[in-house]
């Protein structure tokens, strides 16, 4: 059996912006890993093809190692199950084999197509979407209760019970890296796992009372940082003096101080100074400048709703949720992120002393509480390349090539906002 993961560009894909921006949905986090890897432990499966918008594909492939990414000849020749890349691993019940079906929600989205070798000629298209839909016509559809993401709000509620069945389900606890002495451990020794290579310096508190803490290889931790769990950290990422509260999933090379609550950080992100990020989800490549602070829960308590396409609301169902947080954007010091803020990929952010509007397109330069054009992208990419670089990483052709199409593809909102940026500042 082939397994296939898809990522369609539909209307549902929005949903995960500004994060699935510049990745497919299935690899963004919760708990210990990606959805990818989680859906891919679940099925045991070895022989893994990817097809996602074709704008992603070359950096995608890139990271991939070598898979087969957007690869017609991986749709014949082998058993196929084809997934979504929303899907909650531990909600798939598909068998790996049986008859040929496909499977949708109530509203029709296909989730997922189990393809045997033998009904592969009855499937034809030149493209994912097209193959997909050639499937339900030629098989026919059943209605499927497999559940999915919705939203990347709901990744972060959902992070710290993740963590949690993820910590259970790897079996690892015990000491493998350095804990130097005085040390702190709150709870149990068999809710704690510290890796590799992986040091935590004197005088730092490990509290595993009300959850595991999982410290990834090359984890180095400051004196006077204090770890909640649940909670995991990352490949290669210092803690410095960090107050970490429960449900933190971070991921690798990642500098972390201040306070921070029921987060995800996707990695290489910085936060290296105080301030509060809670129920947040931060990109790649990000640096909050210090004293940067999001709220995360309104002052009436009320449920708090985030702007995805700069106009309306969608109301999260949630009292606690923070900030969406775009890869490669800049934060001045002092900068207040309003509950349930969005803040797309490549903005450069300066503070005003008040909280930011909700709705910041991507490519935005924030000045003088307006958005404005800046300096331009160029000038964007310039600062993406030293970050980069400062992490041993290159921004390549393909990931120049990745952001000039963001660039057009959120051109609508960001001049939307630019022309009422104007207006404020010419005084009309």
């Amino acid at each position: 059996m082939r397994l296939i993961l898809f990522d369609l560009d539909t209307p549902k894909r929005r949903n995960f912006y500004p994060i699935a921006l510049s990745r497919p949905i299935w690899e963004m986090r919760v708990g210990m890993s990606s959805l990818a890897e989680k859906m891919i432990k679940k099925l045991g499966a070895t022989d893994v093809a990817y097809f996602l918008p074709a704008y992603l594909a070359a950096t995608y492939k890139a990271r991939a190692s070598g898979a087969k990414v957007n690869d017609k000849a991986a749709l014949a020749g082998d058993d196929l199950l084809l997934l979504s890349g929303r899907l909650k691993a531990a909600g798939i019940t598909v068998a790996k084999t049986g008859p040929s079906e496909v499977g949708t929600a109530e509203d029709g989205e296909i989730l997922y197509a189990r393809i045997n070798k033998a009904d592969i000629g009855k499937v034809s298209g030149a493209t994912i979407e097209q193959f997909l839909a050639s499937a339900a016509k030629a098989i026919g559809t059943v209605k499927s209760a497999t559940p999915a993401w919705d939203y990347t709000w709901d990744l972060i509620l959902a992070n710290p019970h993740q963590i949690t069945d993820d910590f259970k389900e790897l079996g690892r606890s015990g000491i493998e890296g350095t804990i130097e002495e005085p040390s702190g451990l709150r709870g149990s020794k068999k809710d704690v796992f510290v890796g590799k290579g992986a040091v935590i310096h004197p005088m730092a508190v490990i509290d595993a009372a009300e959850g595991p803490v999982y410290l990834d290889e090359g984890v180095e931790v400051h004196p006077f940082s204090r770890i909640e769990g649940p909670c995991y950290i990352g490949k290669n990422s210092i803690l410095l003096g960090a107050k970490c509260r429960e449900g933190n999933s971070v991921g690798p090379m990642c500098r972390l101080g201040g306070e921070i609550e029921e987060s995800i950080i996707q990695g290489y992100s910085n936060k290296y100074h105080d301030g509060f990020l809670g129920h947040a989800y931060v990109g790649e490549w990000v640096n909050l400048g210090a004293l940067t602070t999001n709220s995360d829960l309104k002052n009436d308590y009320s449920s708090v709703s985030v702007m995805l396409d700069g106009k309306k609301g969608t109301d999260t169902g949630s009292t606690k949720v923070g900030s969406l947080i775009g890869d490669h954007t800049k934060t001045s010091i002092g900068t207040l992120l309003n509950t349930g803020s969005y803040v797309g990929a490549m903005c450069l952010i300066m503070a005003t002393g008040k909280p930011l509007p909700k709705y910041v397109p991507s490519f935005s330069w924030f000045l003088e509480g307006v958005v404005t054009k800046g300096f331009g992208r160029n000038k964007l990419f310039d600062t993406a390349k030293i970050a980069m670089s400062r992490r041993k990483q290159t921004f390549d052709q393909n990931q120049l090539d990745l952001y000039n199409h963001i660039f057009e593809l959120t051109k609508p909102e960001r001049m939307e906002a630019v022309k009422k940026g104007r207006k404020v500042m010419l005084g009309k």
